[in-house]
């Protein structure tokens, strides 16, 4: 019987030479155009603040540079080894989680980040990201679920295994909610959830799988989402736009959904074209016209056609990286692959949808487009551990 080891070693001499091509072109078109928009969106504040208008373009840069060196060394080395760092990078994200609670940099009430000085900040919330797809994919991979009927299920194991899966998310989920962040939570618990989902062999782990989200995590998501003040005004202002088409409170809890809808909605078809947003001009909560709302400036500047183009995006990125995954060499290969596909295309359609009121506003960023140092370099990690994968699968006939 081959060992893992040789297996491993036998995939690897079968590595095609280069990533999947699509995936890549799209991110590298995603790359120069996200940061285009950073710039086109945050050149006012960075005047007004700092009085240099590159100044978050720099910082932007900086990351980027940062974040493709570490891509690049990602991409040449075995998805395999990173799968063995699966454990260590789990605890040092869960000490990392732990340590901003008590000693981060508190702002606006929430202690989320440590400050590195000059390179801005960064967010252990969304080292973990990476962290939990990286362990789930390693975990996954050597349990067995093959179970006949749902009884069987709970006899074989399968209480056993969603009780250590939910301790592990469970974990890291109730430190990044006390920062708070629950637009966080929400992108690892469903991308956790999914990724428990596939790795199962038959209906009877799907059905149960299912069941258990059901029952534990719909109520577990509605208190949190109702249990502090701000988020449950969310929610109201997002009811009132669903069932009345208006915003209540327009200059009080509903001022920023006010103000991503008065841009959205001038855009039109064809937008008023690129650098011409007003709504970048101070009119959006704080930062927010380069950070969670740079979707409602991209489509008053470029209007529904612009954003149609990325949503598209998104999608072909979603459907090559689902082949990639389906065509991974070994499970943990595929549970990797879907994991990161998941996660970054779910964060994607949850912050585009928040911002033309399809749900309420969650203050998660928009991967490639959205400022900030953590979500760029995460970013980046993700798209090099998927085309690494890439390099080993059969796509197109070829091995």
């Amino acid at each position: 019987m081959v060992s893992r080891k040789k297996k491993n070693n036998k995939i690897a001499k079968k590595r095609l030479g280069s990533g999947d091509k699509i995936i890549l072109i799209i991110s590298i078109l995603m790359i120069i155009f996200g940061s285009m928009m950073i710039f086109d969106a945050s050149m006012y504040v960075a005047d007004q603040t700092f009085d240099d208008k590159f100044h978050f373009l720099i910082l932007h840069l900086k990351w980027l540079s940062l974040g493709l060196i570490i891509a690049t060394v990602i991409y040449f080395w075995d998805y395999h080894n990173i799968l063995k760092l699966a454990v260590p990078a789990l605890i040092g994200v869960i000490l990392l989680l732990l340590l901003v609670l008590i000693a981060g940099e508190e702002i606006n009430g929430a202690k989320r980040w440590f400050s590195l000085g000059g390179l801005g900040s960064i967010q252990p919330a969304e080292l973990a990201k990476v962290a939990i797809i990286i362990y789930l994919a390693s975990w996954l991979s050597k349990q067995k679920f093959q179970y006949k009927t749902i009884t069987s299920a709970f006899k074989d194991g399968f209480g056993r295994h969603l009780l250590n899966f939910g301790a592990i998310i469970g974990i890291v989920a109730i430190l990044i909610i006390l920062e708070p962040d629950l637009g966080t939570t929400m992108v690892i618990c469903i991308t956790a959830f999914l990724m428990f989902l596939m790795s199962g062999e038959n209906r009877v782990h799907t059905f149960g799988t299912v069941l258990a989200a059901g029952i534990l995590g719909v109520p577990l998501v509605t208190v949190a989402a109702i249990i502090e003040p701000y988020r449950l005004e969310r929610v109201k202002t997002y009811l009132d736009l669903l069932f009345t088409g208006n915003v209540s409170d327009p200059q009080g809890s509903g001022y920023q959904m006010q103000q991503i809808l008065i841009g959205v909605g001038s855009g039109g078809f064809f937008g008023k074209g690129f650098g011409q947003s007003r709504q970048r001009f101070g009119y959006l909560v704080e930062n927010t016209a380069f950070t969670d709302s740079i979707f409602a400036i991209l489509l008053e500047e470029l209007g529904f056609l612009g954003g149609s183009i990325l949503v598209f995006a998104w999608i072909l990125f979603f459907l090559r990286g689902f082949k990639i995954a389906q065509n991974a060499p070994d499970k943990e290969g595929r549970l990797l692959a879907m994991g990161i596909v998941v996660w970054l295309t779910i964060q994607a359609f949850l912050n585009m949808g928040a911002n033309v009121g399809l749900i309420p506003l969650t203050g998660m960023p928009l991967p490639f487009f959205t400022y900030g140092g953590s979500s760029t370099l995460v970013t980046l990690i993700g798209v090099a551990i998927l085309l690494n994968i890439s390099r080993f699968t059969k796509l197109n006939g070829k091995s």
